[in-house]
């Protein structure tokens, strides 16, 4: 048995009995009976229990880290492949809402992104209109995925009017989303917007009492989204071209892709985005604050301009000399001279009725544009001037 390598107890009875030490000699594996020159069994099983928790203490943390590199690994590749998926197939599932719109269903409501359905260009893409399988008319807002901004105006937009509604807001009725292709699906508009009724043809003439249920829709919406919303909303971009009218003449705020969100607290951020020049704030356009009295500020200078048919950026406004400053300079006395011509025609005999509301409005604008935030007068109180000079417009016509 000499160097068989053998291990573990040499048994003391049986055929054990009649060997030697020199039966078991070069097996050191080996315990027993001290006789045989082998260690006792307590002292060797004690030595191989040291070996093995030396064995433990160096092989299982190597085991273990292995175990939780690959666990790591299968679980970026999860994350990233439900990123993907979201990515590729975003919905109106962002609203909280079962309907779904695909981009195959576009095609075939727009007949193809035609030209025929062509709307309009804004800021951040082309606008089409379409109808639906079920007949719905829809407005279809496909964003320019060639700019990183533009790209992100699309996310901004879902984020702000996930959980928006108000009768003076547009409706998103859903989204198509893929790694070539966003857009938003908007209810159509069919009087298209406060824009065009300006600045078109006589066609698109607006009467006095038109403008004024135009600002006060406006104004509904915009105090919806200071303070009717669970989170703060500032439009940020407010202006004609963003106001929509629908069959009924009632307004619409849409566009909202650089719009804010404010945090539970704040009552004001900070941005590097820029808006349309001559609506901006002071505030906004020197310093990127945004806050609600940004958006009041911008109203105040859609109101003057909707009554003067003047945009803040017309040609006549150079050097010290700006809308604001126009209107400043024509109270109390020479409101006539800065008042849309086409509405001095249409007011016809009742023009000194109008002019004493003219006064009353454009004094409420500059209220809205004061160059201090706090100074500036809040959409509620907006309102309830607006509906006033209504009521009074409504009374002088029954008479």
């Amino acid at each position: 048995m000499k160097n068989n390598r053998l291990q573990g107890e040499i048994v003391d009875g049986g055929p054990f009995k009649s060997f030697t030490s020199q039966s078991f000699m070069h097996n050191e594996a080996l315990c027993g009976d001290p006789c045989l020159q082998v260690p006792t069994c307590g002292k060797q099983l004690k030595k191989w229990s040291i070996e093995k928790k030396l064995i433990l203490k160096c092989i299982l943390p190597i085991v273990l880290s292995a175990i939780l590199v690959v666990a790591c690994i299968i679980l970026l590749k999860h994350n990233k492949r439900k990123r993907n998926e979201t990515t590729h197939e975003k919905g109106l599932s962002t609203w909280g809402a079962p309907r779904r719109i695909s981009y195959y269903e576009l095609v075939q409501a727009t007949n193809g992104f035609n030209e025929s359905n062509f709307l309009g260009r804004g800021g951040f893409g082309s606008v089409y209109h379409g109808k639906l399988l079920d007949g719905e008319m829809i407005a279809v807002k496909v964003i320019d995925l060639q700019s990183e901004a533009k790209s992100m105006s699309f996310d901004a937009e879902c984020n702000a009017m996930r959980n928006l509604r108000h009768r003076n807001l547009v409706k998103i009725i859903g989204s198509c989303s893929n790694l070539d292709f966003k857009s938003l699906v908007m209810e159509f508009m069919s009087n298209g917007s406060v824009d065009k009724w300006l600045y078109s043809n006589n066609n698109y003439c607006l009467n006095f009492l038109q403008r004024l249920n135009i600002m006060i829709d406006v104004a509904s919406a915009l105090e919806y989204l200071h303070h009717g919303s669970s989170i703060p909303v500032v439009h940020c971009d407010l202006k004609p071209s963003n106001v929509l009218l629908d069959e009924n003449m009632v307004a619409h705020v849409s566009d909202f892709g650089i719009a804010k969100l404010l945090d539970e607290g704040q009552s004001q951020t900070h941005t590097q985005t820029l808006a349309t020049i001559g609506y901006l704030a002071p505030e906004y356009g020197s310093k990127g604050i945004v806050s609600v009295k940004g958006d009041v500020y911008s109203y105040g200078i859609m109101l003057m301009e909707i009554f003067t048919r003047r945009k803040p950026t017309d040609d006549m406004f150079v050097a010290e000399l700006s809308l604001k400053t126009w209107i400043i300079g024509s109270l109390p006395n020479s409101i006539m001279e800065v008042l849309d011509s086409n509405l001095v025609q249409l007011t016809g005999d009742t023009i000194d009725d109008i002019l004493t509301h003219m006064s009353s409005i454009f004094s409420l604008a500059l209220n809205c544009c004061e160059e201090s935030p706090d100074a500036r007068i809040n959409m509620a109180d907006v309102i309830v001037s607006l509906m006033k000079i209504k009521a009074l417009v409504l009374g002088a016509n029954r008479v």
